[in-house]
């Protein structure tokens, strides 16, 4: 295979793989921990973190991974490797939809909303207000991540299935 393949191919799998990474850390963890501080604690937290998210160690991962999956499909078409090139363009299409897409429709709305509400003193009004935007925010939170491993799992299957030989001509 010819070495931008395999250069393209890579980045793919790494790029997705940061992405699914970046969620499943939300899930399994981060989210976790914040339930379980003081609702305040975990308002001011999760402020904080929306916050300093968009940044450019973030950006690539976020943004580019479906940029680095259509170049790696269009390159694997244009090598003779249809069915790897679909493979990686099936990897792009699910994270633009249920990765970048639902980001944008959902948690990004729902992160604005709590960053202009005020952090209530009153400990069980932060409870209501941590409850409300938790459950909700963490449900499509797996989605994405979800979603981004069966991107991963895409681009890894795109891998497998490419040809380490130029196709024959006809």
């Amino acid at each position: 295979m010819p070495r931008l393949l395999v250069a393209l191919s890579i980045a793919s799998i790494v790029f997705c793989g940061a992405i699914f990474g970046f969620f499943y850390a939300w899930v399994c963890s981060t989210m976790w921990g914040l339930d379980q501080a003081d609702p305040r604690v975990a308002i001011a937290a999760m402020k904080a973190m929306n916050a300093s998210v968009r940044n450019a160690v973030f950006f690539p991962a976020f943004f580019l991974t479906p940029v680095v999956l259509v170049l790696t499909a269009a390159a694997m078409r244009f090598a003779g490797q249809s069915l790897a090139a679909f493979w990686y363009l099936a990897a792009a299409a699910v994270y633009i939809v249920f990765g970048l897409f639902l980001t944008m429709a959902v948690n990004v709305p729902m992160n604005e909303v709590l960053a202009v509400t005020p952090v209530p003193a009153d400990i069980e009004a932060a409870r209501e207000v941590w409850e409300r935007y938790s459950g909700r925010w963490q449900f499509w939170n797996q989605v994405r991540m979800i979603a981004s491993g069966i991107a991963l799992i895409f681009a890894a299957f795109g891998l497998t299935i490419s040809r380490p030989t130029a196709p024959e001509t006809v």
